[in-house]
């Protein structure tokens, strides 16, 4: 049916991609991986399009990572998928296989948000995998970035978090969604597909069917039913860890986002918004926060320049809008 790594399913961290792997992997035919964070370790310090030899010592860093204890595999099965492999992308290759296997599947993927930055990269070492972009309103994306992101976590690692978080919010948003889509175009709709959360969560079926058919599988109602079985009423727990079925209005900016965030965002990614068609608060930004987003915007573009002297690898800093420095680091 194809080759393995089948797809990688890629968007801004609180985007809804966890809520499109849990879908996806209900698929009888197709299991796809929660962020194990390995695929692109050994790429880090190489140029592009530089498939690495597969070493021992890659075999036994993998294996000590703890992220890639979330695929659940037997290490004899890691180490067999090594046996069998010369290069980098071919041990990537068996290990996928072995995660369809273990699932009784016949093909496997990947979830990694960060990598809708990377793939270029991605193509070059999987010209066969297939890459879906998910992709929800920024104002909402920064709610929950303001929930979550911490000085060890997503935007919060940056500097300017602390005096800005929306603005980084937005910054960030911006040159995600722009470098995947723009990279994505370059692939061709047999390579490429785009999803609106929004969409996944009021009318799932819909945007689950074209899903199937860009992955040339037949569409099948186990993935609306994921959470069936699942569901904790806990107090206290997330959407996310309460394995809630689609809810809207988790996030809501026209109801939960201060004045002068909306404003902000509106003034650094509103031309985004508008492309992707989401309705916009402000026909005018005031002189105030135009100032603080230009302020905002310098400092973005100069971190970005600090980090292409130090950069090492094209899994740290890739784009023309400007990758800081550790945004896209395990």
């Amino acid at each position: 049916m194809g080759r393995n790594p089948y797809l990688f399913l890629v968007g801004v961290a609180r985007s809804g991609t966890t809520l499109l792997q849990r879908m996806l992997n209900n698929h009888p035919q197709l299991a796809v991986s929660n962020d194990p964070a390995f695929t692109h370790v050994p790429l880090r310090r190489l140029p592009d399009g530089i498939d690495p030899p597969l070493t021992p010592d890659l075999v036994e860093s993998t294996l000590a990572l703890r992220s890639f204890s979330r695929l659940r595999l037997p290490e004899a099965a890691v180490r067999q998928a090594a046996e069998g492999a010369r290069t980098w992308s071919e041990f990537v290759t068996g290990v996928y296989d072995a995660v369809a296997r273990q699932d009784g599947k016949q093909l496997a993927g990947e979830k990694m948000a960060r990598y809708v930055t990377h793939l270029p990269q991605l193509t070059e070492l999987f010209p066969w995998a297939r890459m879906v972009h998910i992709m929800r309103d920024g104002r909402d994306v920064a709610l929950s970035h303001l929930e979550w992101a911490h000085e060890r976590r997503g935007p919060g690692r940056l500097a300017l978090w602390q005096e800005e978080p929306v603005a980084v919010s937005a910054l960030s948003w911006r040159w995600m969604v722009t470098t995947g889509r723009r990279d994505g175009a370059a692939l061709g709709p047999a390579r490429y597909h785009e999803v609106r959360y929004e969409e996944l969560v009021e009318r799932a079926e819909e945007p689950l069917r074209a899903i199937a058919r860009f992955l040339e599988l037949p569409f099948a109602a186990e993935m609306l039913r994921y959470h069936e079985g699942k569901v904790r009423e806990n107090p206290g727990l997330t959407a996310k860890q309460a394995w809630l079925p689609p809810t809207p209005g988790l996030r809501d900016w026209r109801s939960q986002m201060r004045r002068r965030d909306l404003e902000l965002f509106e003034a650094i990614a509103g031309d985004l918004l508008s492309d992707l068609g989401y309705e916009r608060a402000f026909e005018e930004i005031s002189p105030e926060i135009t100032a603080v987003a230009e302020r905002c915007r310098i400092w973005w573009h100069d971190e970005h320049a600090r980090s292409r002297v130090a950069r090492e690898g094209p899994f740290e800093t890739v784009g023309d809008a400007g990758a800081p420095p550790g945004e896209n680091t395990p």
